[in-house]
This record gives structure tokens, C-alpha cells and sequence, in this order.
């Protein structure tokens, strides 16, 4: 580490420069700090889904009351099996961005697809928060292996590794139930009157009030993190599932700066305000594809000679982890 040098007087920078990492030439490059540019860059996944039903079962008409997970409530008929696809769309774009890898393959279906030939070496996929984490960012598998949030020291390594990044000061954690159970413990076990864990609560702890044995937040050093519990990664159906049959590399939480960053748009050619975590999809005046929906067939608006009434939906996105080195991923 170089912190500064003294020169004599009256004489130029180059007559006097320290021999160590100097030329002596004014027109070397080793005589001012050239900056380092490092760019990344995510390709785009279409992804598609579709919902038909004939015109035989749309004219048979029948009534069923239904209330679903995605708000929608009420009396539907075969619009039922529509909303349920199109949330499972929904699921299978938030799972992509997520999930997703971006790979090269020698036998890529989809550039041999485009080109009508064998190609070698197609760069397919996108890259989701999971494999961008591990890509660029960091990863904690607790100091025990065990959870990364057990202790107070455990989490501390934690912080000193922040402290190595870009040291801001607000995070949200998006964790499963057991590390979020392991997060509440550890604060709590921090009250010296916690004794069976009822010393912190709700109201005045009386007996007849109810005890709030959680935590949605806490400070340590210049550090604020505010906890929440991530369904998808307990949910059996989705990462819950890989989680119970691979215990290796099973997520428990991810550490999320907050906040925005600076970025230059090349589009817009201008600096731009972005979150660190921001999708991305293509669109234009004459087509948006962030989530377009269209109907063919000959039921309802005939637009074909097909006996069905076909609803077809298209989102080509990419998921942006901007600054990922600022980024924890907890196994």
C-alpha cells in the first residue's frame, strides 16, 4: 500500500518519482490510475403458457362457487381452470427468475431450433438470484455448518464480510421457518431476564395478554436487518421440496441490500435510479412483453376456424441481482 511520497522542490513529478512501479516516463500508463471497467450482462427467457377449452363446454353452462389463493372469489364456470393456468404462470415466471442457470451446451436445442442446424457451444437459459449469488456474490453456511444464524458470532462473520463489500446499512433477509425460529432465539437469548423466553412480548407481559415471541428486525453494529419469512423456500412444492431431499445445498435464507443504486442506461443513455434487485423485460411502443395475454379460436371473438377458445400467455424477462457482491446467500 502506497499512501503518499515526497518530492524536491522546484523539480517535476517525473524527475523525482519513486523507481518502485515508475517509469520515469511521462508517457507511461503506470504514471496515473486507469479505472476498471467490469460490466455483466443477463439474457432474456420467453416463457409460455396456454389455457383451451372446446366450444361444446364453453356453451354448457354450470356455475361453481370458488374462492382461490390469488384473491379471486366468487361464481365461475370453465374461467376456473383459466385463473388457476394463469397462476401457475405467474408461479413458473417468479420460480425462473429465481431457479434459472444460465449455461453453454454443445447440443443446445433451442440455437439449433433458431438456426435449423447443429450448432456447438449455445448459450442458453438465464441467470437466476440463486446462481448469481454464487456466481458473484457470497455464500455462508453458518461457522458450525449448521445455520447461519445460531449466534451472535456466526452472524458476525456475516457482518465482517459486508464490512468487505459495500457496507450498506440496510438489508432485508428473506429466510425459511427454521433459520427465521433460529433468528428469534438468538435475540431473544440476549434478554438477561429471558429466562423460558416470556421477558419479551406484547403490551406488559401480563397473563392475560398474548406474548409475541418474534423478531422482525434488529440492529447490529452500523448494520440494520429487517426478517421475513420466504413461503417459497418451506413450501414442499416448490424449494421446500429440493431443500428436504438436498440437505447440501438446501437454501435457507438470502440477504437483500435495500434501497437503489446508480446505473447507466445505454437505451436511454443516462444514469438511472435501480433497485438491486429489479426484473427486466423487453417492450416496445408496438409490443410489451412483460405479460401478454391474446385469445384465438372461434369462441367468443373468431379469429380462426378452430372449435376452441384458446388463451395464450407470453412474458420474455430477465431477473437483474445489481451489485451482487453485497448479496448473502444462507445454506
Amino acid at each position: 500500500m502506497v499512501y503518499g511520497s515526497e518530492y524536491a522542490k522546484g523539480r517535476s513529478y517525473y524527475d523525482d518519482a519513486p523507481a518502485a512501479g515508475n517509469t520515469g516516463d511521462a508517457s507511461s500508463s503506470r504514471q496515473s490510475n486507469e479505472p476498471q471497467f467490469k460490466s455483466f450482462s443477463n439474457k432474456p427467457i420467453i416463457i409460455k403458457d396456454y389455457y383451451s377449452v372446446s366450444g361444446s363446454d364453453a356453451s354448457r353452462i354450470g356455475w361453481v362457487e370458488i374462492s382461490q389463493e390469488d384473491g379471486t372469489s366468487g361464481y365461475l364456470w370453465y374461467l376456473k381452470a383459466e385463473s388457476e393456468t394463469r397462476m401457475r404462470f405467474a408461479d413458473h415466471l417468479e420460480m425462473a427468475m429465481l431457479e434459472s442457470i444460465k449455461v453453454t451446451n454443445a447440443n443446445s436445442e433451442v440455437d439449433e431450433f433458431l438456426s435449423g442446424a447443429d450448432t456447438d457451444g449455445g448459450s442458453w437459459g438465464t441467470q437466476g438470484l440463486f446462481d448469481a449469488i454464487n456466481d458473484r456474490g457470497n455464500v455462508t453456511t453458518g461457522v458450525t455448518g449448521v445455520n447461519a444464524a445460531t449466534d451472535l458470532a456466526e452472524f458476525d462473520a456475516i457482518l465482517a464480510e459486508f464490512d468487505n463489500q459495500g457496507a450498506i446499512e440496510e438489508n432485508m433477509m428473506f429466510v425459511n421457518r427454521a433459520t427465521s425460529l433460529a433468528f428469534d432465539d438468538m435475540l431473544a437469548s440476549m434478554n438477561s431476564y429471558g429466562a423460558g423466553g416470556t421477558s419479551y412480548g406484547v403490551f406488559d407481559n401480563s397473563e392475560d395478554m398474548a406474548l409475541n415471541l418474534g423478531f422482525s428486525g434488529f440492529r447490529r453494529g452500523s448494520y440494520d436487518f429487517y426478517k421475513s419469512d420466504w413461503r417459497y423456500l418451506n413450501d414442499k412444492a416448490t424449494r421446500g421440496g429440493i431443500n428436504s431431499r438436498d440437505t447440501v445445498n438446501a437454501v435457507r435464507g438470502v440477504i437483500v441490500p435495500a434501497g437503489t443504486s446508480s446505473v447507466y442506461d445505454q437505451m436511454l443513455g443516462k444514469n438511472l435510479k435501480r433497485p438491486f434487485l429489479h426484473v427486466r423485460y423487453r417492450a416496445s411502443e408496438t409490443d410489451n412483453r412483460y405479460m401478454k395475454t391474446w385469445v384465438t379460436g372461434s369462441v367468443g371473438a373468431a379469429t380462426s376456424a378452430l372449435d376452441a377458445m384458446e388463451i395464450h400467455m407470453l412474458s420474455e424477462r430477465c431477473l437483474i441481482t445489481q451489485g451482487a457482491n453485497n448479496f448473502m446467500l444462507m445454506k
